[in-house]
């Protein structure tokens, strides 16, 4: 017997993501998802990037939430917390990433903005570099970060 969605509509149960702890949501979910694919993507992530946001969302919860909000998160299906500024994903294309926060409400939606956009600032960047572009500090990639992709070189690679 399959449990109640506690999501409802909002991000897809049946989705491969899911297990990984990745809400499948569109872009302005009503949940506060603290990792999100968006759902209105062109194109699926491959099994190697899906692998990529799951540790993106594990390096997130272990740099901001100690152990009685990691059994708090994992009391439910997917990551949620309402204060969080949570971070959606979107794949144009192959190795063309975007992301956008949850917080954002004006500028361009995501960053970087869509192919078609003729005064494209950056882009394309494949899952890792949009990743490091995020972890961005004072123009140089946060060590931490680094750290994080070097202890997991079996998902981000050498």
């Amino acid at each position: 017997m399959k449990k109640t969605w506690p999501f409802g509509e909002d991000s897809d149960q049946d989705d491969l993501l899911t297990p990984l702890r990745i809400a499948v949501a569109g872009p302005y979910a009503e949940w506060c998802y603290l990792v999100t694919f968006d759902r209105e993507s062109p194109v699926r992530p491959t099994e190697q990037e899906a692998l990529m946001l799951a540790s993106f969302l594990d390096e997130y919860k272990s740099k901001y939430y100690g152990e009685h909000w990691m059994q708090r998160l994992a009391s439910k299906p997917l990551d949620v917390d309402s204060v969080a500024n949570g971070m959606t994903f979107r794949k144009y294309a192959d190795n063309d990433w975007g992301y956008r926060r949850r917080s954002w409400n004006q500028g361009p939606m995501f960053i970087p903005q869509p192919p078609a956009f003729k005064d494209r600032a950056i882009g394309p960047l494949s899952l890792v570099e949009l990743m490091d572009h995020i972890h961005e500090v004072g123009g140089a990639v946060w060590h931490g970060w680094i750290k994080w992709k070097s202890e997991h070189s079996d998902i981000f690679g050498g």
